[in-house]
C-alpha cells in the first residue's frame, strides 16, 4: 500500500491528465449519443415496428466485445487515417452508449399515463408543446437514468482504449502489464473505479434535481 501511495503522490499530474483524457473521449462519446438516441427513442416510443428494429439494432450492438469493435473500425477508419487513437474509441462509446439511452428513453415516453395527454391536448396544446411541456419533464428521469448508465459503462469500457493508442487511465493499466509494474495497474483501476463512483454520485445528483417535484413526492 505504501508503494501504491507514493507512485500516486509522485506521478499525479500525470495521472491527472490522464483522468481528463478519459473524460473527454466518454464525454464527447455520449454527449453524440444523447443527441441521436432521445430523438430515436422518442421516434420509436410511437412506432412499435421502428422500436423493433432500433431496440434489436442497439442490442446487437451491445454484445459485440469491446476489442472486437475496435478491431472492426481499425481498418475501416484507416482509410481516412484515422485508424488508432481518439475517433475509433470516441465511435466504438458511441455506439455502445445507444442502448441505454435509447432503451429509457422509449420505456420513459411508453409510461406516460394517456390521461394526461388528452388533459394537455385538451387545454389546446400542440404535439409539439405536449412534447416539451408535459411528456419531457415526466420522462427526464428516466431518461438521465440512461446516461448515467452510459457513462459508467463506458467509463469501463473507455480503459481498454488505452490499447488503441486513445489515451486515458487505461494507458496505466496496459504499460503496467507491460512491464509487470502493479503499482500501475492499481493505480489505473482504482483511478477508473474511482471516476465512475464519483460520476455516478454527481449524475444521481443532477436527476435528483431536474426531477419534477411532483414527481420527486409521489414515488
Amino acid at each position: 500500500m505504501a508503494e501504491l501511495f507514493n507512485y500516486f503522490t509522485g506521478n499525479w499530474p500525470k495521472i491527472l491528465w490522464l483522468t481528463w483524457q478519459h473524460i473527454t473521449i466518454v464525454g464527447v462519446a455520449v454527449g453524440l449519443a444523447i443527441i441521436t438516441g432521445i430523438p430515436l427513442g422518442i421516434a420509436a416510443s410511437q412506432s412499435r415496428r421502428l422500436a423493433s428494429v432500433v431496440l434489436y439494432t442497439a442490442s446487437i450492438i451491445m454484445t459485440i466485445p469491446s476489442m472486437a469493435l475496435f478491431g472492426v473500425l481499425i481498418p475501416i477508419l484507416s482509410l481516412i487515417n484515422q485508424g488508432i487513437g481518439y475517433v475509433p474509441a470516441v465511435i466504438a462509446l458511441f455506439l455502445y452508449s445507444q442502448l441505454p439511452i435509447i432503451s429509457n428513453t422509449y420505456a420513459a415516453f411508453r409510461s406516460i399515463d394517456p390521461a394526461q395527454r388528452e388533459a394537455a391536448r385538451g387545454m389546446g396544446m400542440t404535439r409539439k408543446q405536449r412534447l416539451w411541456m408535459v411528456e419531457a419533464p415526466l420522462a427526464l428521469p428516466v431518461i438521465l437514468a440512461g446516461v448515467r448508465t452510459a457513462i459508467v459503462l463506458n467509463i469501463g469500457i473507455a480503459a481498454i482504449a488505452a490499447y488503441i493508442g486513445a489515451g486515458g487511465l487505461g494507458l496505466l493499466i496496459r504499460t503496467g502489464i507491460t512491464q509487470t509494474d502493479t503499482r500501475q495497474i492499481l493505480a489505473g483501476a482504482i483511478a477508473v473505479s474511482v471516476l465512475a463512483l464519483v460520476s455516478d454520485r454527481l449524475l444521481a445528483l443532477l436527476q435528483r434535481r431536474l426531477t419534477s417535484p411532483g414527481l420527486v413526492s409521489s414515488a
